[in-house]
């Protein structure tokens, strides 16, 4: 059904965002995927918009829900069988809502999916669309990316890094940085008097949690865990048997608890083995005070500076050891100080509104959006 026009004369926007489907969008958060679209929806609506997330049935409904997927069907699936039926719900999830914003009455889409069908129909749609790119390109998306024409159509990427990699692929018209609530991850001026070290993220093996372990082990500090276990196989074979009195896994837990568990830490240790797209961890830990010692991969070393981390060799449990040395000697001060320089959210939101303005003029001709929406927030 339409949304509703406001009274004003420079009108908020009407903007649907298509979120990815395996998970919920809703804390505990999944992932950094699942942050920036809860974040993203609940600025805009903040500051007046008119904001629709496509999502699974069980995300928050306070970010604007119209849900289109059941996320259990899509993130539970083990046999070949089961994966094919998520993967038929998920393309005919989307596949149906492409259909259905034929006739909406959005300024806007964003797509924050990470599937190729929004991006490959993009041309297929009255009104303009923002893809961002979340991670380097693979298969299924690359796909879509290549079939999209939509001169309505502009890419952003989360990182330099990131458009990096796609430009054999995609021209991208923007680099966004991610941001985050700088509120809700509140600075710590000192850590807990009893020292440890602290990990969190998604408990799978791209993410390197074996590599914190044993550096931790080599400089004799304790290490705390917090995050989902995805991967029960990983868990079971490579970090369950180092759990203990010095090695701890807290749990999944939602954004205050993490701010506080972040907060109390002497570093952050950042162990991905793959390349990085952005880091929303790394953002968090530093809004925190929290210096970060990490494997100089993708985007990590556009956020890091000598002020607020150290960087390791990529894989290298010696050289993660040495950075996490240099970073417990970092100001906290430092840390929160480059947060706020670089990982704000309202830095993000004022980039992605400006450039769903510029879609928008150029898709009406540049005369009615430019006059009936000013840049908000500039």
């Amino acid at each position: 059904m339409p949304l509703p026009v406001p009274a004003h004369s420079a009108r908020p926007l009407r903007i649907g965002i298509i979120s990815h489907l395996k998970y919920p969008i809703a804390e505990p958060f999944a992932g950094g995927l699942e942050t920036h679209t809860h974040l993203l929806a609940r600025e805009l609506r903040g500051r007046g918009h008119y904001v629709t997330v496509f999502a699974s049935e069980r995300s928050d409904p306070s970010v604007g829900l119209e849900a289109i997927c059941d996320a259990t069907a899509l993130a539970e699936v083990g046999s070949a069988e089961a994966h094919d039926v998520g993967f038929f719900k998920e393309h005919h999830a989307y596949l149906a809502l492409m259909k259905a914003l034929r006739q909406r009455s959005f300024d806007v889409i964003h797509n924050n999916s990470l599937h190729y069908l929004p991006v490959s129909m993009a041309d297929t749609l009255p009104m303009p669309m923002v893809t961002t790119l979340h991670t380097p390109p693979f298969c299924w998306l690359e796909s879509g990316a290549r079939l999209c024409d939509a001169p309505n159509h502009s890419f952003a990427a989360v990182s330099r890094s990131v458009a990096g990699l796609w430009d054999h692929v995609a021209r991208t018209d923007q680099v966004i940085l991610n941001g985050i609530d700088l509120q809700k991850f509140a600075f710590s001026a000192a850590p807990q008097p009893s020292p440890y070290l602290v990990w969190y993220g998604r408990i799978v093996p791209e993410k390197g949690l074996h590599f914190a372990i044993e550096a931790a082990k080599l400089i004799g500090l304790p290490l705390r865990i917090a995050g989902p276990i995805l991967d029960q196989e990983y868990f079971n074979d490579l970090i369950k048997p180092h759990l203990g009195h010095e090695v701890f896994h807290v749990g999944h837990l939602d954004h205050s608890a993490l701010a506080r568990f972040v907060g109390g830490a002497r570093a952050f240790l950042c162990t991905p083995m793959w390349d990085e797209p952005y880091g929303l961890v790394v953002a968090e830990a530093l809004a925190c005070g929290v210096p970060v010692a990490a494997f100089g991969r993708g985007a990590i070393p556009e956020i890091l500076d000598e002020s607020c981390g150290a960087l390791a060799t990529p894989n290298d449990v010696v050289s993660l050891a040495q950075a996490v040395r240099i970073a417990v000697t970092l100001s906290r001060e430092d840390c929160r100080r480059r947060a706020e320089q670089t990982c704000d959210a309202r830095r993000m939101i004022d980039s992605y509104e400006a450039l769903y303005h510029r879609r928008i003029a150029a898709n009406h001709g540049g005369a009615e959006a430019a006059n009936a929406v000013p840049l908000l927030h500039a």
